[in-house]
């Protein structure tokens, strides 16, 4: 059988780094999070010279698999790994911890609105958010990727009164990806060459991607966007819509929901909280 809570370290790989900071990620046994695990533990989230204990939530059914996944980070030899704690006891998961991906929710399948999701997911963040209050860190930055994010979000937020309300984020950083690399391609620059999109209200398909503030640089010249791609009808039609109906055109053709990017953007989005 599978240990519900196990922590490994060596403190002798800590010499020349900081000490290991906690991170739990909920739903590890998911999709989003066998990618989003590599990011974390590889540095690309928290710096290359800050060690990491990760925190593995998931629920009791999910032990096995959680096992192959642990057993896959050991397979990694990251040097940044100082601990990995494998469980189903929200109380060990967020022990201590300094930020938290709640990854973990009832997935969204094709034909599903987000309201769908709404009563079997505030159970979920309420558990959750009682167990920051009672067992994380005050500090703690945490980043909900789980749908519908933002009530999500404030569920969770509500029931953890002692944690500050803006440590708390739901994720539209996937969407602010989208937007941009959108916009790249259409301009056929790279994305690092699009700056300052936006994504005003919800993970949703009311959301409203804006580019009037944004720039491109091409050709080594800079200027908005708006005037770069010279096409208003583009702008405030196809672009919106394409950007507030990505999730879905990605569940009609894989049949699952975003995964892959979804997690890169969980990690840009606690990169910018973390390190600016």
């Amino acid at each position: 059988t599978t240990p519900a809570h196990r922590e490994t370290t060596d403190p002798s790989r800590s010499s020349n780094m900081a000490q290991p900071i906690k991170v739990v990620v909920t739903g590890a046994a998911g999709q989003i999070a066998y990618s989003l695990l590599y990011q974390i533990a590889k540095g690309d989230v928290f710096g290359d010279k800050q060690p990491i204990i990760l925190h593995l939530l998931d629920i009791p059914p999910m032990m096995d698999v959680l096992e192959g996944v642990v057993m896959e980070l050991a397979d990694c030899a990251l040097p940044l790994i100082h601990g990995v704690v494998p469980t189903a006891d929200p109380a060990v998961a967020f022990k201590d911890v300094e930020a938290a991906f709640l990854v973990g929710a009832m997935p969204r399948k094709q034909g599903m609105e987000r309201k769908d999701l709404l009563s079997a997911n505030v159970k979920i963040f309420k558990v959750q958010g009682q167990a920051l209050d009672q067992h994380a860190k005050k500090t703690v930055k945490v980043l909900v990727v789980g749908n519908p994010a933002n009530t999500n979000a404030l569920v969770c937020s509500r029931y953890a009164p002692s944690i500050p309300r803006e440590n708390f984020s739901a994720m539209t950083r996937l969407d602010q990806n989208r937007a941009q690399a959108n916009i790249a391609a259409r301009l056929g620059v790279n994305v690092a060459d699009v700056k300052n999109v936006i994504i005003w209200g919800n993970h949703s398909s009311t959301q409203y991607p804006d580019v009037k503030h944004a720039t491109v640089t091409k050709n080594g010249s800079t200027k908005s966007v708006v005037e770069a791609v010279n096409d208003n009808a583009f702008i405030d039609g196809d672009f919106v819509s394409t950007i507030q109906t990505r999730g879905a055109a990605v569940i009609a053709a894989r049949k699952m929901s975003s995964a892959m990017s979804a997690a890169k953007a969980a990690g840009d989005h606690m990169k910018s909280i973390w390190q600016g």
